[in-house]
């Protein structure tokens, strides 16, 4: 397993540039890696990608240099664990709502006693059995994967006290599409009580001294920053359609 570079850079106080990707493509997560980006968010929730893909896209984060994050399905163990075994380095969970959902996702990413994620040997984070052993792989594993739980729901901004309060936690990612939604406010993040409560929020996880995550567009990543989240993303369709206005815009199609 290599060096989680992207939450050493979290833990310094560094903010982490990352990018969402919902098509199964590693050429993509390629050129994500080459572009600049610290890491990539696979999102199996919303998109198309596969296991399968999933692992083949890893792979390409690894070659590129970029870490790579999963987004599962739903927050179900068997969900987590499956993403964590084709060798992602950390995952974003949807829908975790209070301090038992929190406390199932970090024994779906660690191993250890009790119900925590399944041993197997053979592995491809373990190198597939073939260097190191089993112990070492385990020592290795719960130290660099990084756990990032999704505050997307009016349930968790009321129970963020508890959640914060889980151990083995590192980021604490705030959705505000779909907070939103749950809020009353479908597709407008800006509504007062919704910015209210995302703010209030983020002002929570930094006063815990935990590391705060939010998405971000090229309009606001700099206030986004400001704001001291750290664990900052983007969606690849944005980089698209940024990129493609500006061509356009040049050849006075904009």
């Amino acid at each position: 397993m290599n060096p989680n570079r992207m939450k050493r850079k979290l833990y310094a106080g560094e903010a982490a540039l990352g990018c969402s990707i919902m098509v199964p493509s590693p050429q993509m997560v390629e050129m994500v890696g080459h572009a600049g980006f610290d890491w990539v968010l696979l999102d199996l929730e919303h998109g198309t990608i596969d296991l399968e893909t999933a692992e083949l896209m890893i792979m390409a984060a690894e070659a590129a240099g970029v870490t790579p994050i999963a987004r599962p399905r739903s927050n179900a163990k068997s969900d987590v664990s499956s993403v964590m075994d084709r060798g992602a380095m950390g995952v974003q969970v949807p829908h975790v709502n209070s301090a038992a959902d929190a406390r199932a996702v970090v024994a779906a990413v660690k191993f250890g006693p009790g119900d925590n994620r399944g041993l197997a040997a053979g592995t491809r984070p373990g190198d597939y059995g073939l260097a190191g052993s089993m112990r070492d792989y385990v020592e290795r594993s719960n130290v660099e994967t990084l756990v990032c739980v999704q505050l997307e729901h009016a349930a968790a901004i009321e129970r963020v006290d508890e959640i914060l309060a889980v151990d083995g936690i590192d980021v604490f990612f705030i959705g505000p599409s779909d907070l939103s939604q749950s809020m009353g406010y479908p597709g407008d993040p800006k509504a007062e009580p919704v910015a209210a409560a995302i703010e209030q929020t983020l002002r929570k996880i930094v006063a815990a001294g935990k590391i705060p995550g939010l998405p971000a567009t090229a309009d606001n990543v700099d206030s986004v920053l400001g704001s001291g989240a750290l664990y900052v993303y983007t969606h690849l369709p944005r980089l698209v359609g940024v990129g493609a206005g500006a061509f356009l815009a040049r050849a006075g199609r904009g």
